[in-house]
């Protein structure tokens, strides 16, 4: 539970602050197809902030938490704070994955992982505040197609792993092409009852396999 920390600092600061969890803007999309835990869904255009660190999964995400955390709260040109969104995202760096068969990959402990964070529609790439870590980096996500499964329980490597392969053999089996890296989402405080925890693995849609 130790990568969860951060998240627990930055939820009490939002609380403090007096934004209630309901009040928390989330990225907005149609779902277009859906079978059980899986979904395909449209989602239109937000902005991140992000930070590449570097270790296993564990210890990146609570160091990506800690950078990203202290930006929004005031670490940046100005002392703006910025609203806290959810979910928190996290992505390996440099997982290259072939587009018409589902594959498992997993980074080795010496790799680097993304943690990010939506930024409030309310900005932009032009009026966000300019953080005071150099190591983050703002970028614009556009309107995309993802493939998505939904699961509860303590995101730990190992049921991101397990995740990432489900879903990659459910569009497999329908047709549906991937790319690019597999994202875990997470959307509870670590207060949440493990079976109550909203969590997601989300892959970008390239269309139709290759017969």
């Amino acid at each position: 539970m130790r990568h969860f920390l951060a998240l627990l600092v930055l939820t009490a600061a939002a609380l403090a602050l007096g934004r209630p969890a309901m009040a928390i803007e989330q990225p907005r999309y149609v779902v277009t197809a859906q079978e059980g835990d899986y979904e395909i869904r449209r989602y239109d255009p937000y902005v991140v902030a992000e930070v590449a660190v570097a270790g296993d999964q564990g210890v990146a995400v609570q160091a990506g938490f800690r950078k990203l955390a202290g930006y929004i709260f005031g670490g940046n040109a100005g002392g703006a704070k910025i609203a806290m969104t959810a979910p928190v995202a996290q992505q390996p760096v440099g997982e290259a994955i072939p587009m018409t068969r589902p594959v498992a990959q997993t980074p080795d402990g010496q790799g680097r992982w993304t943690v990010q964070f939506m930024m409030p529609s309310g900005y932009t790439l032009q009026t966000l505040p300019r953080p005071n870590d150099p190591q983050i980096h703002f970028r614009a996500t556009p309107a995309r197609e993802m493939a998505v499964v939904r699961f509860s329980g303590v995101a730990r490597g190992d049921s991101f792993r397990r995740q990432t392969d489900a879903l990659r053999h459910w569009a497999a089996a329908r047709g549906l092409a991937l790319r690019g890296p597999a994202t875990l989402a997470q959307y509870d405080p670590p207060w949440t009852l493990w079976f109550l925890r909203r969590n997601e693995v989300l892959i970008e849609t390239a269309g139709p396999a290759s017969p």
